[in-house]
């Protein structure tokens, strides 16, 4: 076997690998020798059919598989002698496979760069800090307490915050559409769970009034077809209910399975610090990482950043109504567009690498357990569908393996924030949220 290296760019690697005739022909008799203790063929007591009549029928295929092992070979000889590490599947390309002849054949190979991954300790990151106030508390009990208000019939005119029990029926352009009517629907007013201007088109009606809403459609309407579309209404009142409100005490705390008042405002205030902190989570992790794309420039492989940027294209254009709206929004041509994303698409592979590498070089690796964690905590988003979820998992090692990625990411996100320099901030609610926006 001969392996000659014949083009090496950037991180491109191409080799010229020829196989003896000679050599690959006994690999192929090997074969035959094997196969032929094993073979039945008619005429013949086992084991004894003459080797030119199994080479017959059997040869061509016993070659591709003598050639596909030689292949495996030389493509293990090359990365092994020149210490290659592939960041692809190598790209095998046959330039001669004829029976008698020297087998010939070029191996691309696509490497990982060398990374070097810095000084961690230079790092300055800020971490913005929330705490919940007794006032934020207070409003997410009024809104607990909102829903779980119970309703009474009562026999006066509809006003806001009660609910109404209504028929409806939608048009466009006198055609209903589907989704558009529903009997005995149980309506809050002023709960905003309609068209805007629906609700406040029916305070003041009672029970066996009839009046047709006339609204307009969002033009950011979830339905493309009614989108922006004027509408009616054709709605008929059947109940007026009147709500009845909630003591916030500590049987009110006992609804939720806890013994008062207090150990409820305890959980909302410790629920309400832990969203802060993950929101302020995501904002450090953003920083950091705009650091370290900052300090690393080093070249990707040219393949894994095609189907990064395939992945983000596909699902961009998936909508192809949103996607014509976005370009026109921003006034750029479907060129640009590609442009910007495929450099979102190298920045995600490159520090996809550098996180890899800092996790290769120190050891961090994701336990069973913590994936199996990760598995409950996706499970619990199914209620009622658990077991199933977790059956799923179990049948499905791949599906149970895509949850280290993230995983893996964040211990290392972890181990780098560790070194850095990390100054706290406190700031608003307000001022959190508006950055935590900035970073989604």
């Amino acid at each position: 076997m001969q392996i000659t290296e014949i083009s090496a760019s950037g991180l491109k690697r191409e080799y010229k690998v020829v196989i003896n005739a000679a050599a690959l022909e006994g690999t192929v008799n090997a074969k035959l020798e094997t196969l032929r203790g094993q073979v039945n063929m008619p005429g013949f007591r086992p084991g004894k059919a003459p080797a030119a009549l199994i080479k017959k029928q059997y040869g061509r295929a016993l070659l591709g598989e003598a050639m596909e092992e030689s292949v495996n070979s030389a493509l293990q000889k090359t990365l092994e002698d020149n210490k290659l590490r592939p960041a692809m599947q190598p790209k095998v390309d046959i330039q001669n496979f004829e029976e008698g002849k020297d087998f010939e054949c070029t191996i691309a190979i696509e490497v990982l760069p060398d990374i070097e991954t810095g000084d961690f300790k230079a790092i300055k990151l800020e971490r913005l800090v929330v705490e919940p106030a007794d006032a934020e508390v207070d409003e997410f009990l009024t809104r607990l307490s909102e829903q779980q208000k119970t309703y009474e019939k009562v026999e006066r005119a509809a006003e806001k915050g009660d609910q109404i029990v209504i028929d409806f029926v939608g048009s466009v352009n006198g055609e209903k559409f589907e989704g558009g009517a529903a009997n005995d629907y149980p309506l809050v007013l002023g709960s905003n769970t309609f068209i805007p201007g629906f609700e406040d088109q029916l305070a003041g009606l009672k029970a066996g009034d009839q009046k047709t809403v006339t609204v307009t459609f969002p033009e950011a309407y979830g339905n493309a077809e009614l989108a922006g579309k004027p509408a009616e209404f054709a709605c008929t009142v059947k109940e007026v209910r009147g709500g009845q409100a909630v003591t916030l005490d500590d049987e009110f705390a006992k609804r939720f399975g806890l013994a008062s008042l207090q150990e409820l405002k305890d959980n909302i205030k410790r629920d309400l610090g832990q969203e802060y902190k993950s929101l302020s989570r995501m904002k450090l992790k953003r920083g950091l990482l705009d650091q370290l794309a900052e300090q690393h420039g080093f070249a990707v492989p040219e393949g894994m950043v095609d189907l990064e940027f395939n992945q983000i294209w596909g699902e961009v254009t998936a909508d192809k109504a949103r996607f014509d709206a976005e370009l026109a929004e921003e006034k750029k041509t479907e060129d640009e567009l590609k442009t910007e994303y495929r450099k979102i698409a190298e920045r995600r592979i490159r520090l996809g690498l550098l996180l890899s590498e800092v996790g290769r070089v120190n050891n961090i690796e994701v336990k069973p357990d913590e994936i199996t964690r990760a598995m409950i905590e996706q499970a619990r988003r199914f209620p009622g569908q658990e077991r199933q979820v977790m059956e799923y998992f179990q049948k499905n090692p791949e599906a149970a393996q895509s949850l280290r990625a993230p995983i893996f990411e964040d211990k290392v996100v972890d181990f780098i924030i560790e070194m850095a320099t990390v100054t706290d901030k406190p700031v608003s609610k307000e001022e959190l949220q508006k950055e935590a926006e900035q970073v989604a």
